[in-house]
């Protein structure tokens, strides 16, 4: 699965979008800004308009993994939509980045009062979440199985 499959402007209909995009907010971030923490509350989400942000997790004794780099057009956070609304992996700017902002109340809201509206952004963040669980497998065993993982070669 290619992350162009699972942008927000490929994933969701312009009907959906239209009504995400009205409750987004412009925000920057500084290069080597944390954008969030890993295990701190999940109150929010992004799309990138531009730069790059780096999923890392954290691993004892060690610098922070990354697992992912994320660019345009793409969904930064989806631990905001399942409780206990914890982030599970952290993120980094690691160049300027223009962003829009998204409330996750308000979209939970927005997504239990409109039935098709939450299937679509649960599908959406469903498979999101699916690509981010393979990479981070697969980034984790390259930097620690024996041998890696044999799948970034």
């Amino acid at each position: 699965m290619s992350n162009s499959s699972i942008r927000m402007t490929t994933a969701l209909s312009a009907e959906h979008r239209a009504r995400l995009l009205e409750t987004a907010r412009d925000v920057k971030f500084r290069e080597g800004a944390r954008v969030f923490e890993e295990g701190h509350l999940a109150d929010r989400f992004w799309i990138i308009r531009s730069g790059t942000v780096t999923l890392d997790i954290h691993v004892p004794g060690r610098r922070p993994a990354v697992i992912e780099n994320l660019g345009f057009g793409e969904l930064v956070g989806w631990s905001w939509l399942f409780p206990p609304y914890v982030w599970q992996l952290g993120a980094e700017a690691m160049t300027p980045v223009r962003a829009q902002e998204f409330d996750a109340v308000t979209i939970r809201l927005l997504m239990d009062a409109d039935p098709a509206f939450g299937s679509a952004i649960g599908h959406w963040v469903g498979r999101v979440l699916a690509h981010r669980l393979h990479s981070a497998r697969i980034r984790l065993l390259d930097l620690y199985a024996p041998y890696g993982s044999g799948l970034t070669q």
